[in-house]
């Protein structure tokens, strides 16, 4: 099987168009898909050798498979990372990588402002197995510094935040985590690849949910760990192994093409989340509107010194709380209502009914996670339809208010 080669001075485009790609004898265009389980060697010795890694071949797809690897590749290039694997789910990445990072008697020091599932992860399980957890305000650089001791092997953080939009100084972290020997664990779903560079930031690992905007289109779910090859090779590819979190040959496929319209997509929602977002921060019945590109952000400075673009997340905090959040979740026509992001669709959320369900009332005051808050996904539709549709529902909300006060 060849394997294609690309200048190196390419631009994201070209590489997410052609990087990674292996050809087999039938010369395809598309990439194959390989959609078996295991593999056939011409003789015995081969098979042996190939298990004892002294010759070049796959053995079994949860170890590797050629769909699966060009997929990898191709995110590898994207990130301008040594490595990349790829996994079942974003959960499995983000477990994943924090489990490679650690052993019983280490400790972990992550950002309150997580998903739901990741601060599981770093509050709950990693404690189980005898690993100590930390978290801190993710914006705060001193409780970071305060956080970590000398057996801290691991800080973990998401900037954008989820749902909430803040930010985290990643360069500043990534110094904090290296003057102790701990590795920085990014989780940059909501940036994405194309508006945001951990690893040049001083990030050592990255990770998505390859569900959102790699796929983005509602169909799979994926992971993707992304760092350099000697952590992956020694702390990572062992695990992955053993533990069994391997992408299916198919959805790593759907990746692969979907990575092929990833910049066009992407650019497209972040143009149209910077104009929904400008049209709906002066509606009366809007308190406030959260997004990293409009200059009134907390940390605008930070999202133009670390970030190339907006992002295609806007928060929403609309005045009368969670009644006021339902109704207007509810008017929406073309927006629907679901819990996923970087979709083509454009898709609204309650956090603190949904994504951030589990947190007690008093943690989801302590990040802003009020009743009112909502998380709007911007997806390909007309821009101005989105506009029309959310100044419509908000529009709603308002008269109901104002109805109910007369």
């Amino acid at each position: 099987m060849s394997s294609s080669s690309l200048p190196a001075d390419c631009g994201p485009a070209t590489r997410l168009v052609h990087g990674g790609t292996m050809r087999s004898q039938f010369g395809e265009t598309a990439e194959a898909l390989f959609l078996t389980q295991g593999f056939v060697y011409e003789t015995a010795e081969d098979a042996e050798a190939r298990f004892a890694g002294e010759a070049d071949g796959f053995v079994y797809s949860r170890y590797g498979n050629p769909t699966v690897q060009m997929f990898q590749d191709r995110m590898a290039l994207l990130e301008g990372a040594e490595a990349a694997r790829a996994t079942a789910s974003g959960m499995a990445a983000v477990t994943a990588a924090m489990i490679a990072c650690v052993k019983a008697g280490d400790h972990v020091v992550a950002s309150k402002a997580l998903f739901g599932g990741c601060r599981y992860i770093v509050e709950d399980l990693l404690p189980r197995f005898g690993v100590e957890s930390t978290l801190v305000d993710g914006t705060d650089l001193s409780a970071w510094e305060a956080a970590v001791r000398p057996n801290t092997t691991a800080l973990f953080t998401e900037t954008p935040a989820n749902p909430t939009l803040s930010l985290v100084d990643l360069p500043a972290v990534a110094e904090i985590a290296h003057s102790v020997g701990a590795r920085l664990v990014v989780d940059n779903v909501f940036a994405t690849a194309l508006h945001q560079a951990p690893l040049k930031l001083g990030a050592d690992v990255v990770v998505y949910s390859a569900t959102k905007h790699v796929d983005g289109q509602g169909r799979c779910l994926g992971g993707v760990i992304v760092s350099d090859e000697e952590w992956v090779t020694e702390k990572l590819d062992g695990l992955l192994r053993q533990t069994g979190p391997a992408l299916s040959p198919f959805n790593a496929w759907i990746m692969l093409k979907s990575l092929e319209t990833f910049p066009l997509r992407v650019r497209q929602q972040t143009a149209s989340a910077a104009a929904v977002a400008d049209a709906l921060a002066g509606h009366p019945a809007v308190r406030r509107v959260i997004y990293p590109g409009r200059d009134d952000h907390p940390q605008a400075e930070i999202a133009r010194r670390q970030m190339t673009g907006g992002g295609t997340l806007i928060a929403i905090e609309v005045e009368g709380g969670r009644d006021a959040a339902f109704a207007a979740s509810n008017a929406l026509r073309v927006v629907k209502i679901s819990n996923n992001l970087g979709d083509a669709k454009s898709l609204i959320t309650h956090p603190a009914s949904t994504t951030h369900q589990r947190l007690t009332d008093e943690q989801r005051a302590e990040l802003n996670i009020g009743p009112g808050l909502l998380r709007l996904s911007i997806g390909l539709e007309d821009t101005d339809d989105l506009i029309a549709d959310l100044t419509r529902a908000f529009d709603s909300v308002g008269a109901k208010a104002a109805a109910s006060v007369g």
